[in-house]
């Protein structure tokens, strides 16, 4: 009796050491990022890079990410307004590149195709995974 019950324990310590911390795995064409910075309404604002939060370095500071993701965490994001936090997420290759350097942080970048434009048209995307709380607060503008 003894036996069956401590090969039980020690089944269910190895499917819970399994399971935890699961991540789904990053497609061919995007990147996972971790990125620091500050919230207002679905866009994130990428702040400065520090020791602790090293960031991506083709996401500079200042550049403007919109938010997608599951309507509770872009909730609990929306909470924290006005405080620095963590954001990690997926993002597609190359889509913060566009266009062509033509030095001094400029980019020159063909405009939109087709009839209309939409107010997301040309924004990065970043699809939210999670997040975390950074001490700090962010400036407001």
């Amino acid at each position: 009796m003894k036996s069956v019950l401590s090969v039980a324990v020690v089944a269910a310590a190895l499917a819970a050491a399994g399971s935890a911390q699961e991540t789904k795995p990053v497609p061919k064409d995007s990147v996972r990022v971790a990125v620091a910075g500050c919230t207002k309404g679905y866009v994130f604002t990428a702040g400065p890079r520090t020791i602790e939060t090293p960031g991506n370095f083709e996401i500079r500071e200042g550049m403007h990410l919109r938010m997608n993701g599951p309507k509770k965490v872009l909730n609990e994001i929306k909470a924290h307004e006005g405080s620095m936090i963590e954001l990690t997420g997926l993002m597609k290759k190359g889509q913060y590149l566009d266009g062509v350097s033509i030095g001094g942080g400029i980019r020159v970048s063909p405009g939109p195709t087709g009839g209309g434009m939409s107010p997301a048209q040309g924004q990065i995307q970043i699809d939210v995974e999670g997040w975390r709380q950074l001490e700090g607060g962010c400036h407001t503008q």
